[in-house]
């Protein structure tokens, strides 16, 4: 079990449930769109949100942003130290460090020593596209990824500073996933997962849900965030659906739909799309009551009436008509006409 650390009121590691991250594509200097866009994110489920510090005016934005949002704020700070001293100032909630661009001993002391005064804990923040010193002439390694952190977290505990979380990211799943497990073995500091510049969502989806599904499936990772070139919210849903679909999160009832094919004799691809809009946090104020139900819809006899018997509630289409299941056993007979409101009613 890794440490525990906390970023405003979230517990991460120690075996707190794992947390989901996402970042503003805000100017944070623009304190009222970055304000709009985190309450989106909190919305969309985001636990917590980084924001972008390229220089001292976005630094000195955090107090102005603090004051309007509820979710922690956690700074990302690249070249200049001083940045990372003025946003711990305006609040920050957790600052993130880049061992690629700021590594010198007394840099790091000084935001070090504001960071423990003020409570707050350091993200060791690697990325591959960032890494000094990498060996000449090869290909990236996974060592060129975790000892350069190794070596950071030395300089922290050198000056007594365990507050800390790491990431190890690459743009390529394989990579990712080697670097965490190396750095794992080694470090019981809790660790932050994600594939870095992951890319659009039609692929980077799949790229973050194998890299980081990896790693929680072996134990692996306390907090994460879906990098996608895109509107944030498709980070957290993605996240959402990743840790629900590792059973360790429930945010919401589960659909299990059929592709469909030949056989199938309702417009199923309809059906679907209403009972995921009818089931959405904007159709049922009490989401916590259907968190974790399995709903089946099924398109024909084959593979229909198995899976609608394990489900909580389910359906198996035959010709313009279905069968509903409720907890194995047929409660009701429906037309094609009467299916989503049927089955939203007994969900």
């Amino acid at each position: 079990m890794t440490r525990q650390i906390k970023v405003g009121g979230i517990k991460i590691g120690g075996g707190f449930p794992v947390s989901i991250q996402s970042m503003t594509k805000t100017d944070t200097r623009d304190v009222p769109a970055t304000v709009r866009q985190i309450k989106e994110l909190e919305k969309a489920g985001c636990e917590i949100v980084r924001v972008a510090i390229k220089d001292f005016e976005a630094a000195s934005a955090i107090k102005a942003i603090k004051r309007k949002v509820n979710l922690p704020l956690v700074a990302d700070i690249h070249f200049d130290y001083r940045l990372a001293l003025c946003a711990i100032e305006n609040g920050a909630d957790k600052i993130r460090l880049n061992p690629g661009n700021i590594y010198k001993e007394n840099e790091i002391k000084e935001v070090v020593g504001l960071a423990k005064k003020k409570k707050i804990p350091i993200r060791v923040g690697a990325n591959s596209g960032s890494i000094r010193n990498k060996a000449k002439g090869e290909g990236l390694r996974v060592d060129d990824i975790v000892n350069p952190v190794l070596d950071y977290i030395k300089i922290l505990e050198r000056m007594g500073f365990y507050d800390i979380i790491v990431s190890l990211k690459a743009s390529d799943a394989l990579s990712t996933i080697e670097a965490y497990k190396l750095f794992s073995k080694k470090s019981k500091y809790p660790l932050h997962l994600g594939i870095t510049a992951a890319g659009p969502a039609s692929t980077g989806i799949v790229k973050s849900a194998i890299g980081i599904g990896a790693l929680l499936l072996d134990g692996i990772g306390d907090t994460i965030r879906v990098s996608l070139t895109g509107n944030p919210e498709e980070e957290v849903i993605a996240a959402k659906n990743i840790l629900q679909a590792l059973n360790l999160r429930n945010f919401g009832p589960e659909i299990i739909s059929c592709p469909t094919c030949g056989r199938c004799q309702v417009d199923l691809q309809k059906i679907v799309e209403k009972i995921e809009s009818g089931i959405g946090p904007q159709a049922i104020s009490h989401k916590s009551q259907v968190a974790g139900i399995k709903i089946a819809i099924m398109g024909c006899e084959v593979n229909g009436p198995g899976e609608a018997k394990e489900a909580d509630i389910g359906i198996a289409c035959g010709k313009g008509s279905g069968v509903i299941f409720k907890k194995g056993k047929i409660v009701k007979r429906v037309k094609e006409k009467d299916i989503v409101k049927e089955l939203l009613k007994y969900i």
